[in-house]
Parts: C-alpha cells; sequence; structure tokens
C-alpha cells in the first residue's frame, strides 16, 4: 500500500474549485484547518491533535511533540517514509524531518544548510556592485568552507534569472517536486508527503502565467491598518500563481498516481484577499483562511460530501488507508458521515512579528492573543479582537467553543527555536518575520 499527502499550501477553496476542476477523486465540501497558518496545522496533521496539545504554535515552533508522528507511524510498520517540503517552517531546524528517511526540500530548503555560500546575505550586501559582484561570489565560495557543489549550483539558478534564461521567473519548488517524484525508486509500501509554496506570498508564478506584476504586501502590516497600494493587483497576482500550481500539480498527481494507491490532496489554510480588513492569513481566523480544498485520490473514489470535517480526519484516514494504530482525534473519513463540532485555534503572534512590529511602533496587541473558531454542520462562528462573528445559525456556539477548548489536553512550551541567519531570510521573504 502507497499513500501520498499532498498539502498545496495556503490555497484557499474557492480558488481550488475554480482552478482544480481536473483533480479526481472524492471531495470535501466541508473542510477545516486546526489552525490558520503552516506549523500548527502541519503538527496537526502530522500528529492528529490540536496545536495547543502537541505544544506547536507562535513561539513554539519546534515538532518536539511526544507523541508519534505520521512518517513515524509509517517507518515503525515497514514502510520507506519520503518527503519533499517547499516549505521553511517545514524543514530539518523546526524537526519536521521527524520519521523521514528521505526529507528533500526545494532551493529554499537547501539554501538554509550551515555549509551552504549565504546568497541571501551576499546579494543583499552587494545590491550596489552590478554584474560583477557574481565573480566575487564566485572567488568566496571556491576559497571558503562552504558546501561548493550546492552553493554554485545555486548561484547559476539565481544569476540565469536575473539574466532572464530558461524559465522566466522562479519556481518556489513544484518543478522540483515534480523531479523528485518521478525520479524516486518507489517500492510497495511507501508514504510520501510533499509540500508545495506556489499559492503562497509573494505570489511570483513564471512569466507566462503574469496578468499583473507581483505585489509588495505585509498581510499583518495591511490588516493593522497599513494601505494596500492595489488590492485587485494582489487578487489578480495570487490567481495567477493558483492557475500555475494547478498546471504543475497536474503534472506531479498523474505521476504519484502511477506509484501510488491513494493521494490525498489539501490545503493547511487558506488566504484573506481583503475581505474585511484581512489580508494573507496570520490575521485571525474568517472563514477565508480556515476554510481548506480536501480531495481523496484513488481506485473507486469520486464524488462530494458536504459533512463538516476537520484537518485531524486526515491523520486518521491516512492511518486507516494502510490499516495503521494510532491515537488520533480525528475520525476515518472514508467511513460514514460523524457530524461533530471543531475547533480552530488562533495563539497570537510569533516572536519574530512581534519583534519587528514594535521595532516599527506598530500596535499589535489586537492580533496578539488567543482566539477560536467554531465549525460545525452549516455553521462557521469565530473570535475576532472585535466580537463574534458568524456564518450559519447555531444554538450557543460561545458554549460549545468553551467545551472544545475545556478539553484540549494542552502542552504550554515557552522556547522558540533558534535559526540561523539563512532561515531568518527565507522566512522574511515568505512574510514569517
Amino acid at each position: 500500500m502507497n499513500v501520498a499527502v499532498v498539502v498545496l499550501d495556503t490555497l484557499r477553496k474557492d480558488a481550488f474549485d475554480e482552478h482544480f476542476d481536473w483533480l479526481p477523486g472524492v471531495r470535501f465540501e466541508q473542510a477545516y484547518s486546526t489552525s490558520h497558518w503552516t506549523v500548527p496545522a502541519h503538527a496537526s496533521l502530522f500528529a492528529g491533535r490540536y496545536a495547543s496539545e502537541l505544544g506547536v504554535y507562535a513561539g513554539a515552533q519546534l515538532l518536539d511533540c511526544p507523541d508519534p508522528v505520521l512518517a513515524e507511524r509509517f517507518g515503525a510498520a515497514g514502510y520507506a517514509t519520503r518527503a519533499f517540503s517547499a516549505n521553511v517552517n517545514v524543514s530539518q531546524p523546526f524537526d519536521f524531518h521527524r520519521g523521514f528517511d528521505q526529507f528533500e526540500g526545494s532551493w529554499r530548503l537547501r539554501a538554509l544548510a550551515e555549509n551552504s555560500f549565504d546568497w541571501d546575505r551576499f546579494i543583499v550586501e552587494t545590491d550596489d556592485m552590478g554584474p560583477q559582484r557574481y565573480l566575487l561570489a564566485l572567488k568566496e565560495v571556491l576559497a571558503g568552507d562552504c558546501a561548493t557543489v550546492p552553493s554554485l549550483k545555486r548561484g547559476a539558478l539565481l544569476k540565469l534569472r536575473d539574466l532572464g534564461w530558461g524559465r522566466s521567473t522562479r519556481d518556489d519548488g513544484a518543478e522540483e517536486a515534480l523531479a523528485f517524484v518521478r525520479d524516486a525508486d518507489f517500492g510497495d509500501e511507501e508514504f510520501l508527503f510533499v509540500n508545495l509554496m506556489e499559492a503562497h506570498t509573494p505570489y511570483d508564478p513564471p512569466e507566462e502565467y503574469r496578468t499583473v506584476e507581483p505585489p509588495e504586501l505585509n498581510g499583518l502590516r495591511a490588516t493593522l491598518g497599513e494601505p494596500v497600494a492595489d488590492p485587485d493587483r494582489v487578487r489578480r497576482a495570487y490567481d495567477d500563481s493558483v492557475r500555475y500550481l494547478s498546471d504543475r500539480y497536474r503534472e506531479i498527481f498523474a505521476a504519484l498516481r502511477e506509484q501510488f494507491d491513494y493521494v490525498v490532496t489539501l490545503s493547511d489554510h487558506g488566504e484573506a484577499l481583503g475581505e474585511r480588513g484581512d489580508w494573507e492569513h496570520l490575521c485571525g481566523l474568517a472563514p477565508e483562511i480556515t476554510r481548506i480544498p480536501l480531495c481523496i485520490s484513488g481506485d473507486g473514489l469520486g464524488g462530494e460530501r458536504h459533512e463538516t470535517v476537520s484537518l485531524l480526519d486526515v491523520h486518521r484516514t491516512v492511518l486507516e488507508l494502510a490499516d495503521l494504530d494510532g491515537d488520533s482525534r480525528g475520525r476515518d473519513l472514508l467511513g460514514g458521515p460523524d457530524d461533530r463540532d471543531w475547533l480552530v485555534e488562533y495563539h497570537g503572534l510569533t516572536d519574530r512579528h512581534r519583534a519587528a512590529l514594535a521595532r516599527d511602533g506598530i500596535d499589535a496587541a489586537a492580533l496578539d492573543r488567543e482566539l477560536h473558531a467554531l465549525a460545525a454542520p452549516g455553521y462557521y462562528g469565530w473570535e475576532t479582537p472585535d466580537g463574534f462573528r458568524e456564518e450559519g445559525d447555531l444554538d450557543d456556539p460561545r458554549e460549545r467553543i468553551d467545551a472544545l477548548v475545556a478539553d484540549l489536553d494542552r502542552r504550554d512550551v515557552s522556547d522558540d527555536v533558534a535559526v540561523s541567519e539563512a532561515v531568518e531570510a527565507q522566512l522574511r521573504d515568505l512574510g514569517y518575520a
């Protein structure tokens, strides 16, 4: 039995519906994440608990929870476990490689290696030198103690992009993921995880997909009151990126289905594009941010399901597909409908965001607090700094949220992991620092 889980990072449900109509499988039309951003959502996906129970959230991003994660459970059962991640937050510095026999990454992750030349720092420091700066970089790579071949490959890619050769602009990892899938020698018992970042800021698809130039956007600052120069440009750039993601994933999915019995496609969270004044996904629990696409593909699977489901259910379902044991708050999605209430968590700002906003004198107190949302059949209600908002009707939603919160077996962790300058640079590029 071969099972693949593919996270299309930051993909909104409505964008999925518009651009992924080609994807076969059973679709869950009312699926919600457990959180609003990558780290806690992936922790829940990997370990089957709410992030506050795992101790993986803002201010505590290390996947050091005592619960065995999916890759460890598959590995203990004799499966080969592999991963390809294009997301810096889902990488070795944060221990998200736990349990994987092979953990590969896009150019973003390769740039994090301690012995790789720090191109991000070099480009900033030599911005006024012109093309000759690459000759200086070549000298530093060859004379230094960094890993020569990976460093040169990264530098050559950056130079080619500057010159406009090859693909006209960057790919955030989808093409590398496709090569990874096509080149892998998969066996008969495989678990594969993939994270693709094409729908994430900076909304920078290849030239042939652009209807606008990629915008500059800091979602937190925009939500807190900084003006967005051209909201329509932001929305069009996001849509351009999703169209590109759809085309690349069509190829990846076809390659996966040749080797895997089941492919689970989902997002970790959505994206706010100006609704209610919210931008990106670090600003709260509005449904545009927490509702996610979810499709399970395999022989005989199709149609739509309309019960309210959680990302936690994906954890349980993946275990059931391989007939593996494991504790989980979720249920098997391929079983019968099982309506229940689900919690969504917001834990405030990361230390990096808090410090950056404070340096610029921006009051972020409104977003630096714990908030919760409730996803229930035919209903979604969420706490905001300005009060409680609802879509649909439900008796006593606040009491239901309080009951779910009271049921959490919290694991408090206060010390965030220290990261290198290279990690910080990549996080800043993605809006996480």
